[in-house]
């Protein structure tokens, strides 16, 4: 007995010590950790880090054995660099500094000895990853992702030896990547995405990661052929080589894995029920879009039973398609449009999978259409266009409620559409030219239908009068077929129409007095029919009306002179019965082939072929030979008095503007062009002019008989430019001259003379954005009403917003040498036909016309108003300036207000600012006139976007690829993608990160991002 209570004195004797040792050890790293909340600046995020608490109670805390192992500070606005003190904390095995602000380069963690997991991505490091990086030897999980390092990855990084999870995409690495990453025998997850390496094949070492799960490499500038060796990777479920440029074949036995289950080549969320056969946890994906690969689809896809998305679109794959692929069970999207392939389409397709999505396009199919594509009644998209397929569309689609678009066209299919298509539930858009289907229009059509296209057909009967009902429709091609008949009034109550082509039909009668409703029109073009009656004078009051063209038809009366009034760029009145006079605005030679054969009508102007109106308004009178004698003498008289004036005046207009002389002015092309400088220099008129500024004029010139024209800014300086300036000129008009994007207005030729410059560009048929948001608050700059006076709705503003984001960040981030545009507004974004944005102005009027002494480009760009702060001290601007000027751009867009008077007494820019600072609902400010419960989500995203564009520090703005992967999330195809994003913002404090929005949260998930289903078309 007192040997037992002996043993119990001892044991409490030896942990009473134990306890004060415990003690002290909290005691230590709480300090540590008060020190380290002091060092990063007191973050009122860690609030609750107080000296009368234990660490282990903290929330951003966990312990294990009461020591403290992980801190999480995600998300907590830390703005100053990771003091190396962290590490005092000896036991620390999870370090979470993810979305945040943190500058300078690879945090100095080398004596955090037991760290396992370091999350450093969505701030903003810089610099290259040290070559140190493998002292961190215990780490598993590494990410970095979302930063701003740069040169290469260090082959040191081959040395962590219990790495299962890399991450470093969407960084600025623009070196070399390492072999030696294929030594890490244990890495799941690697992660190297959108990063501008140096061209590099893919290392056979590769083939040595036996764990590899997950391989992302998507636009890391890859080269070559897929090696060999990925046939080692028995375990990969996902591979992503997109948007490179490699080449040869796709390895037969790339798709021979074991686990290997899932071919999905343009990455998209999975929707709708997997069948209960697959297991999702097996599901593989694989991206090979977008390069350049060649010969056939391996017969070994068709074994893939848990294959959901087979997509290898954008290549040069040739040969047919295994029929065994048809009958795969967890097929969901089959996309291989704009290949080479041939032969006919399985007819199973369907049968065996709920197919979503059927991408087939501009390849050489023949053969019909299979008849089962939505036997699983999911289908959302068909899209055959530009094959040879022939036979009918299957009758089975009457039923598929899901169809969004339907795209036939450029084929050989005949027959009748099935009724239950033409009002198919979701559809918006039917798109049928081209082939040789027949039958009538139907009266009801899908409520949702904004476009059909049914050209080049052999439809006929009359327009129905429940056309009336096709509320939505905005684009309606029904020409070249053999519809009769009036053109109903009814058809005028499409108010949405943007497009109208009904030529080359049969219709007669007049052609509806009440198309005053076409308010949004731009394109109608009733051409070759039997039409008769006179033109209505409503026709010139459409405000947007561009090309019109009412040739070949039976039309009499005048022209009416309201049409003089229109802004058109092409005109087509020809082969009709009219008289009198041209409207004087038309009299000039831009529409010289625009009033042919209609033998009553005369003109003023000789330039236009036609009589001239007085001789034929006014018989002459016979008059006697004495009196005409006297009026040759005084014509003769008249005549030399007038050659001589003429000679002395042309000597010195000559002198005075040497660049009328078409030798002293040199072209110098980008394109391919269908046009000489004498082209343009002759109808440089006022009748052609449609802008005026402080630097020059634009006119809009017509280049040939077909309609299409160009816009020239003509450049003028008072001072002949000294020759550095001259060279820079040049020299940027040249890397303009060369960029090919859809986004960037292209610059056809630059024509320069001396003490002039004029740049010739593609016409944007919609002019520029700030009259459509401000045309009818205020007067163009020549002082007449811009006439714009139709609303602009959301889902247009936002395409606008996301197009004109494409182009500044393939400026800012894909072109070779980056370009700072210095001048982003919205009157320099120019929207075509169909409200595609283009980026417009590089400042190179401001360039010309700045003074001589002045050389710095950057310090005379910019417009009042969209001016980032930093012009006011910065002798060097950043591509940030222009993500400010963007983001003015977006609070245009969401509130109506103009840039520089949102107010009475401040900018748009304060005004925002100020409304946001003061907590007020962000639905007030909202632009009422596109203000509806459907988009306030949306709208509200691109105000807060707009927001973070315009913080007063550079450093602190997103990137345009930031920002425009945010305005991309919006236009998810099931409508709720604006909602997510919304909801990922309101999570971070706005005045936070932006890169938050990134991808943090979807590679947690497995997907890296989330990309719009878009259908080829």
């Amino acid at each position: 007995m007192s040997e037992l209570r002996l043993s119990f004195l001892f044991l409490l004797f030896i942990s009473i010590p134990l306890k004060v040792i415990y003690s002290q050890d909290i005691y230590t790293e709480r300090t540590v950790l008060l020190k380290l909340k002091q060092q990063l600046g007191n973050p009122p995020a860690i609030g609750s880090w107080k000296s009368s608490s234990s660490p282990c109670d903290w929330p951003e805390i966990n312990c294990t054995a009461s020591s403290v192992t992980e801190v999480h500070l995600r998300d907590k606005n830390i703005m100053v660099r990771i003091p190396p003190t962290i590490c005092d904390l000896k036991n620390l095995t999870f370090l979470d500094l993810a979305s945040n602000f943190i500058p300078g380069e690879f945090p100095t963690l080398y004596n955090c000895s037991k760290l396992q997991i370091l999350d450093l991505s969505q701030n903003y490091f810089v610099g290259p990853i040290p070559d140190e990086i493998d002292r961190l030897s215990t780490l598993f999980f590494l990410d970095i992702s979302g930063n701003n390092f740069s040169g290469n990855i260090p082959p040191s990084i081959g040395r962590l030896p219990e790495l299962q999870t890399l991450n470093i995409y969407q960084n600025q690495f623009n070196g070399t990547f390492p072999k030696e990453i294929g030594n890490l025998s244990n890495l799941e997850f690697l992660k190297m995405a959108h990063n501008g390496f140096d061209p590099m094949n893919i290392p056979q070492e590769f083939g040595q990661l036996r764990k590899l799960r997950f391989l992302w490499m998507t636009q890391t500038n890859l080269i070559g052929e897929i090696p060999e060796s990925f046939n080692n990777l028995s375990t990969l479920k996902h591979l992503d080589l997109s948007k490179n440029n490699l080449e040869g074949p796709i390895p037969s036995r790339l798709f021979s894995f074991k686990n290997l289950t899932d071919m999905y080549l343009y990455r998209n969320k999975l929707s709708g029920e997997i069948p209960k056969s697959i297991d999702a946890l097996n599901m593989v994906e694989i991206d090979l879009s977008m390069n350049n690969l060649t010969g056939s689809i391996p017969e070994d896809f068709g074994k893939l039973q848990y294959l959901v998305f087979l997509n290898v679109f954008s290549n040069q794959l040739t040969g047919e398609l295994p029929t065994s692929i048809a009958q795969l069970p967890a097929l969901r999207d089959f996309r291989v449009f704009d290949n080479k392939l041939t032969g006919v389409l399985p007819p199973e397709f369907g049968l065996h999978s709920k197919l979503e999505g059927f991408e087939v396009s501009q390849n050489q199919f023949s053969g019909q259409l299979p008849a089962n594509l939505c036997a699983g009644g999911v289908l959302q998209g068909v899209v055959a266009h530009t094959n040879n397929l022939s036979g009918k569309i299957p009758k089975s689609l009457e039923n598929c409620r899901t169809l969004r678009t339907f795209q036939l066209h450029n084929n050989k299919f005949s027959g009748e559409i099935p009724q239950g298509i033409w009002t198919a539930f979701n559809l918006s858009s039917l798109m049928l030219s081209n082939n040789s289907f027949w039958g009538k229009l139907p009266s009801e059509l899908a409520w949702n239908m904004s476009r059909v296209e049914i050209s080049d057909n052999k439809f006929s009967g009359e327009i129905p009068l429940g056309i009336a009902s096709w509320s939505n429709l905005i684009v309606l091609k029904a020409n070249n077929n053999f519809f009769s008949g009036k053109i109903p009034k009814e058809i005028t109550n499409l108010s949405r129409l943007i497009t109208l082509f009904l030529d080359g039909n049969e219709f007669s009668g007049e052609l509806p007095s009440e198309i005053i409703s076409w308010r949004s029109l731009n394109s109608l073009n009733v051409s070759n029919n039997k039409l008769s009656g006179e033109i209505p004078a409503a026709i010139g009051s459409l405000p947007d009306l561009i090309n019109l063209d009412l040739s070949e038809n039976q039309f009499s009366g005048e022209i009416p002179p309201e049409i003089g009034n229109l802004k058109l760029g092409s005109l087509n009145l020809s082969c009709n019965q009219l008289v009198g006079r041209i409207p004087n605005q038309l009299d000039n030679i831009a529409f010289e082939n625009s009033f042919l054969n209609n033998a009553n009508l005369c003109a003023d102007d000789p330039v236009l072929k036609l009589p001239d109106c007085y001789s034929k308004l006014h018989k002459p009178k016979k008059l006697s030979s004495k009196f005409l004698a006297m009026i040759l003498a005084l014509a003769i008289l008249v005549s030399l008095v007038i050659l001589l004036l003429t000679l002395f005046l042309v000597r010195d207009y000559r002198r005075k503007n040497p660049g009328r002389n078409l030798a002293t002015w040199k072209l110098t092309s980008f394109h391919r062009l269908d046009f000489t400088e004498a082209n343009i220099l002759s109808n440089l008129i006022d009748s052609n002019l449609i802008g005026s500024g402080g630097s020059g004029k634009v006119y809009r010139i017509g280049i040939n008989r077909s309609g299409k024209s160009v816009a020239v800014k003509k450049i003028w300086n008072s001072k002949k430019l000294d020759h550095k300036l001259e060279k820079e000129f040049l020299a940027e008009v040249e890397i303009l001259g060369n960029i090919r994007h859809s986004n960037i207005v292209k610059l056809l030729c630059c024509i320069s003379s001396e003490d002039s410059k004029l740049l010739v560009y593609d016409y944007m048929e919609n002019q520029s954005l700030d009259r459509w948001l401000h045309g009818n608050k205020r007067k163009s700059m020549s002082g007449m009403s811009s006439g714009y006076h139709a609303v602009l709705d959301w889902p247009k503003r936002l395409q606008i917003a996301v197009g004109a984001a494409q182009g500044l960040c393939y400026m800012h981030h894909e072109c070779p040498t980056p370009i700072i545009h210095r001048d982003v507004k919205s009157s320099n974004i120019l929207l075509d036909s169909e409200f595609k944005a283009k980026i417009a102005d590089f400042g190179l009027a401001k360039m010309l016309t700045m003074h001589a002494s002045s050389h710095t480009i950057s310090a005379v760009a910019g417009s009042f108003g969209y001016l980032a702060p930093e012009y006011a001290y910065a002798t060097k601007v950043s591509a940030k300036v222009d993500v400010y000027s963007f983001g003015v751009v977006l609070l245009e867009l969401v509130t109506g207000r103009e840039a520089n008077c949102a107010d009475e007494n401040m900018g748009l820019v304060e005004w925002a600012w100020q409304h946001f600072s003061e907590d007020k609902s962000i639905v007030e400010i909202l632009d009422p006139k596109v203000k509806e419960s459907s988009c306030l989500e949306e709208m509200i995203m691109v105000y807060k976007v707009g927001i973070v564009c315009t913080r007063a520090s550079p450093s602190t703005r997103p990137s345009m690829k930031e920002v425009l992967h945010v305005l991309s999330s919006s236009c998810a195809p099931d409508g709720h993608g604006a909602k997510s994003v919304g909801s990922d913002f309101d999570v971070a404090p706005l005045l936070g990160t932006a890169t938050y929005l990134s991808s943090y949260k979807q590679s947690q998930k497995g997907s890296e991002e989330d990309e719009c289903i878009i259908y080829n078309v």
